[in-house]
């Protein structure tokens, strides 16, 4: 098997590259049937938005902090892992921001999409649902729009549902709803489009995120699922990202 390796540039990633790439070799991204993505969850989120296009699958091995994506490190029977690692495919979400200035930026995240207020003021927000209006002014910190995938991170802190890898849903949670003061969000088929428009943008500027992307002063925003953009993730048969999602529901 052709393996490619790539690391987060931190010590103990360096570390596990410098070992890896010295037992099993590096191959070129062109001719690896795999690709061993060193690092956290951050860098291996970085990675896949970089392997877009690429027909290439990714084992990640945890040498962050939390590692939800990742395996275990370990560094022996590598071969045997990703010959019986399970296979997970996911789509990131597309994102096209247009600012107070009037220009259009684009961005993909995997995780998310989220807005949130820049300054003291909280931001007003409509929320569009393929072209239905169905929130015309939510008063809040940000509100975020996530894959399941991505549920368990900036989701699951703003107190928004953790959903099944399965379920063809989006979550979309306020970020310190202030009125509606109750709203806790909502449960969307993933092939919608959203469209998030802010009102008072002198008085309440915001930002809008998709990955590692940031457009400030925003007034609309449009997110869609990108399914026609996919990754596979390699998981250990004992530890998949859908066994991981479930446990994450019954987490202290």
């Amino acid at each position: 098997m052709n393996i490619a390796f790539i690391a987060a540039p931190t010590k103990c990633a360096k570390n596990a590259f410098a070992y890896f790439t010295k037992r099993y070799g590096n191959a070129p991204l062109e001719q690896a049937e795999v690709l061993v993505c060193l690092g956290g969850d951050g860098f291996m989120l970085e990675t896949l938005l970089q392997l877009l296009g690429r027909n290439i699958p990714v084992f990640g091995m945890n040498y962050g902090t939390i590692g939800f994506l990742m395996n275990r490190p370990e560094e022996d029977h590598l071969p045997q892992r990703l010959a019986y690692a399970q296979h997970t495919e996911i789509s990131p979400l597309h994102m096209w921001a247009k600012t107070t200035s009037g220009e259009t930026h684009e961005g993909l995240g995997f995780n998310d999409v989220f807005l949130y207020r820049e300054t003291r003021q909280t931001v007003r927000i409509g929320i569009e649902v393929d072209g239905r209006m169905r929130m015309p002014r939510l008063t809040c910190d940000g509100i975020i729009l996530a894959t399941p995938a991505g549920s368990t991170a900036y989701n699951r802190s703003a107190h928004g549902p953790i959903v099944p890898l399965g379920a063809e849903l989006l979550s979309l949670t306020p970020i310190s709803p202030f009125q509606p003061r109750h709203w806790r969000g909502a449960l969307l088929p993933s092939d919608v489009v959203v469209r998030f428009t802010l009102e008072d943008t002198d008085k309440r500027p915001a930002s809008a995120v998709a990955g590692p992307k940031e457009i400030r002063s925003v007034e609309e925003v449009v997110v869609r699922l990108a399914k026609d953009k996919k990754v596979t993730l390699l998981f250990d048969p004992d530890h998949s990202l859908s066994e991981r999602i479930i446990a994450e529901q019954f987490a202290e």
